[in-house]
């Protein structure tokens, strides 16, 4: 897997089932340079799960690299439905949290800010507050824990 900067998941956008994630990727004469990873619904059933700039094209901006990544998957991606997967997805810390619900239990995937390895806890929860306090909780005593062997 190739290694980037940190994902700019505020800047994130769900399109077609996938979630595009852009990053920089490079500065050449102090101009940014951005490609994108991407996410898929589907999980590890979409040869773009986890992709890393498909469509091989980087952007000065990143909504021009949004705009790559949306032409890609419309050329690429046969299905046009959705499952609505990445409507509950939050950012603490600067990680990506995406929030998902079947049949009243609660579950989550977790993916920190440089790479897309989900390091989410197999855990059910009752309701999605619980989900994401338990989340945060977890962060923060990670967090903690770095801090106090620096």
């Amino acid at each position: 897997m190739t290694s980037c900067r940190r994902l700019i998941y505020e800047q994130s956008v769900a399109y077609r089932g996938h979630l595009i994630i852009p990053y920089l990727s490079s500065e050449i004469a102090q101009t940014p340079i951005y490609a994108y990873r991407l996410l898929s619904e589907l999980g590890h059933r979409s040869e773009w799960h986890r992709a890393n700039n498909p469509a091989g094209l980087h952007s000065s901006r990143i909504e021009g690299i949004l705009d790559i990544a949306r032409e890609h998957l419309d050329a690429k991606v046969s299905a046009t439905s959705s499952l609505g997967y990445f409507k509950q997805r939050y950012l603490y810390k600067q990680n990506l949290v995406i929030i998902s619900e079947v049949a009243g239990k609660f579950f989550y995937d977790h993916y920190p800010p440089t790479r897309l390895d989900n390091i989410a806890a197999p855990k059910i929860f009752a309701s999605e507050l619980a989900c994401i306090n338990w989340v945060k909780a977890g962060l923060d005593r990670n967090l903690q824990k770095s801090a106090s062997t620096m």
